[in-house]
């Protein structure tokens, strides 16, 4: 099917918008977006913790869409299995990362003055309550992974049938588009229970941190076993 006309374009566009919202709510992309968010105490930065997974997964859409459109690039089955192992290993290392993190502390000392007395006060913090806007280059490194990961059904499936190159890497853009906005709108719901219980219920926000990273490395495992052992 080859989509020439004018409306036939904006539809396409349009399904890749929603395919893009709908791609940001996959399991294992909720996963290792979960893991990092929960570490994040502020709505708007684990807001735009997602939007940097969909950059990261935004640039490797473009790369393999590059390659299918221009130079007509076939991937293989094995090739995109052994992607999807990558992911499942990222998952475990994420999900392993999370705990690790939720229980290392770290001894500060605070010195007052009072009159001509001087007082040391030594206490903790966890690793994982680091500064609410403090961003790394994980998220999108993580975003690139998926990319890779999930792009050979995407590209192969649907842009090879757009007739226009143009309209080919338009559609790859709105799609990115679509998942950046759709992972924002995951992260800052998936953001909410780590908001509302740090610095409140310390037990329970440890307790949704373990979760997230419980889940991140079974889904890791799960992933691993169907793509590199049972396929």
């Amino acid at each position: 099917m080859q989509f020439t006309t004018e409306t036939s374009s904006l539809v396409v566009l349009g399904i890749g918008f929603i395919l893009g919202l709908q791609h940001a709510i996959e399991a294992d992309h909720l996963a290792a977006v979960s893991t990092i968010v929960s570490e994040k105490k502020n709505l708007l930065t684990a807001s735009i913790v997602g939007g940097l997974w969909g950059v990261g997964h935004t640039i490797s859409l473009f790369v393999v869409g590059a390659l299918v459109i221009l130079f007509k690039l076939q991937i293989s089955e094995t090739v995109e299995t052994r992607l999807e192992g990558v992911v499942g290993l990222m998952l475990m290392v994420l999900g392993l990362n999370a705990p690790r993190k939720l229980f290392t502390t770290q001894v500060h000392a605070h010195v007052h003055q009072h009159g001509e007395r001087e007082h040391v006060h030594f206490h903790t913090h966890g690793e994982a309550a680091e500064s609410h806007h403090r961003f790394s280059p994980r998220s999108i490194i993580i975003g690139m992974v998926h990319g890779l990961a999930g792009s050979a059904a995407l590209m192969l499936l649907i842009v090879p049938t757009i007739s226009s190159p143009i309209l080919g890497f338009l559609y790859i853009l709105i799609f990115g588009i679509g998942s950046i906005g759709g992972m924002m709108v995951m992260s800052l719901l998936v953001g909410l229970p780590f908001h509302f219980t740090a610095n409140r219920f310390d037990v329970l926000n440890k307790g949704i941190c373990l979760c997230a990273g419980v889940f991140s490395l079974s889904l890791g495992v799960l992933i691993i076993r169907e793509k590199l052992f049972i396929a």
